[in-house]
C-alpha cells in the first residue's frame, strides 16, 4: 500500500489537486522555518530550536492537509 501510494504520488495522481498540496506543504515548511530561526534568533540552541520547531511544523501538517481530496 506504502509503495502504491507514493508511486502514484510522484506521478502527481495521489491527490485530486496537486497545487493544493504542494501550497499547503510550503505553508508548512515556512511556519517551521520561522519557528526555527526565531529561537534560535531568541537564544535557543541549535538543537533544541530545531526540535521544537520540527515537532510544531510537523504538529500543523495535519490541520493543513485535513480538507485535501484523494482521487
Amino acid at each position: 500500500m506504502a509503495q502504491n501510494s507514493m508511486a502514484l504520488f510522484f506521478r502527481g495522481r495521489l491527490f485530486a489537486d496537486p497545487r493544493k498540496v504542494i501550497q499547503q506543504l510550503l505553508i508548512g515548511i515556512v511556519v517551521t522555518v520561522i519557528l526555527f530561526v526565531g529561537l534560535a534568533k531568541a537564544g535557543a540552541p541549535l538543537w533544541l530550536a530545531a526540535l521544537v520547531a520540527a515537532l510544531l511544523g510537523g504538529g500543523v501538517q495535519p490541520y493543513l492537509f485535513k480538507d485535501l481530496k484523494y482521487l
